[in-house]
């Protein structure tokens, strides 16, 4: 692709900012110093600043005039775990032991503020840029956050996009799909209680392990046996807890799991057979049962006009590494809150190759070759949206 040669000159900047936000990882609604530094490069580039939005959001806007407007989401939190070893060696590991930007929050927003600086630098475009930068991505719902505390309202945007590196496509291709693109998220914990007893006199128990057991078994078949075949769902039992020792029937245990879908009648069907099934099994096993169901991210739904209009700009870029055919994905993202009240896309650039690893690993880490990248795609898409007059 064809790299504007800005952001390819000032690479080496944009991979030290990098390198920095991945020294310093900041868990969700936590992202001070993150979002500090954030506004601090807004700023100079001219944007007006607003801070404070969701605890730590942050967003920049600036305008050339007459036109129409459009807003671009880059996440900056960090996960809860500790980078694998090697990883943990270099110069920019991670400086506080727990966290870890294991998932290129990092250079998400590395690869915004670059494309933004560009913008307001080049001024190549006629209406008003909005870029969001959001605390909180990872589980904890930031972006309905900031959807909740009127973002739309307080900054007014005709279409809103968001991106995300990609490991599992090479190097120098790029992805977008209408409709939906990646899953619902809802999780669910069942706790049963029945009667303890000797081990070795289970019938003078209520048995809460095998209910668990039968439970964890019947909850397979919601999925294969009661949601349409030509839609996605994923129900996955994760934990089961029960029991303290050996000859010892517990007298309560539970478990808990995630449940995903790529359309909302799948995801109600699962919900709803969850509660039902886990009654039976309780019931026949003279166990009670108690269901906490918390629906969490909905369904990533890409409006198929701006989806179009992106891909038109990355099949340019790319050529014939453009991958429109890349599937939806099972995990969930909390753009679909901002996808709800704006349309917009959701784009994917690869990072795949030779020795890397999927997000959420250990061993991950954001390849600095694509910041100019996406950074490039990212500016043309604006001018695309918002065509420079004349």
């Amino acid at each position: 692709m064809q790299i504007i040669r800005d952001l390819a000159d000032l690479n080496e900047t944009h991979t030290a900012w990098r390198r920095d936000l991945h020294a310093h990882p900041e868990i969700g609604f936590q992202e001070h110093r993150t979002a500090a530094f954030v506004a601090d490069r807004l700023a100079e580039a001219g944007f007006e600043v607003t801070t404070g939005i969701a605890g730590t959001g942050v967003v920049g806007r600036i305008s050339t005039g007459a036109g129409g407007s459009i807003g671009l989401r880059a996440d900056m939190d960090a996960l809860p775990m500790d980078e694998g070893p090697g990883v943990d060696e270099r110069p920019w590991a991670s400086r506080h032991p727990g966290l870890f930007h294991g998932c290129g929050h990092d250079g998400h927003t590395t690869c915004l503020l670059a494309a933004a600086r560009h913008l307001a630098s080049s001024r190549s475009f006629q209406g008003t840029l909005t870029v969001i930068f959001q605390p909180a991505e990872e589980g904890l719902g930031g972006g309905a956050r900031m959807v909740e505390e009127g973002l739309f309202d307080r900054f007014p945007t005709d279409a809103v996009f968001g991106f995300h590196n990609m490991p599992l496509l090479p190097l120098g291709t790029a992805s977008v799909r209408p409709g939906p693109a990646m899953a619902s998220f809802d999780e669910f914990k069942v706790a049963m209680t029945g009667q303890g007893g000797h081990a070795g006199m289970p019938h003078t128990t209520r048995d809460p392990a095998l209910a668990l057991a039968e439970a964890t078994c019947s909850l397979q078949g919601l999925v294969s046996r009661e949601v349409n075949a030509n839609s996605a769902a994923v129900l996955s039992v994760t934990q089961i807890h029960v029991g303290t020792t050996h000859n010892v029937v517990a007298d309560q245990g539970w478990l808990g799991g995630t449940v995903r879908a790529l359309d909302e009648e799948a995801r109600a069907i699962v919900e709803a057979g969850l509660a039902r099934t886990v009654a039976g099994v309780a019931a026949a096993r003279g166990v009670t049962a108690a269901v906490d169901y918390r629906r969490g991210y909905p369904v990533l739904v890409n409006d198929p006009a701006e989806t179009a209009r992106a891909a038109a700009v990355l099949a340019d870029l790319y050529g014939g590494n453009f991958r429109p055919d890349f599937p939806p994905l099972m995990a969930a993202e909390d753009f679909a809150f901002m996808l709800q009240k704006r349309p917009g896309a959701y784009l994917l650039f690869g990072q795949g190759g030779e020795g890397g690893c999927m997000v959420h690993n250990p061993n991950y880490d954001f390849d600095d070759r694509l910041i100019p990248m996406v950074a490039t795609a990212l500016v043309r898409l604006v001018e695309n949206r918002l065509p420079a007059a004349g």
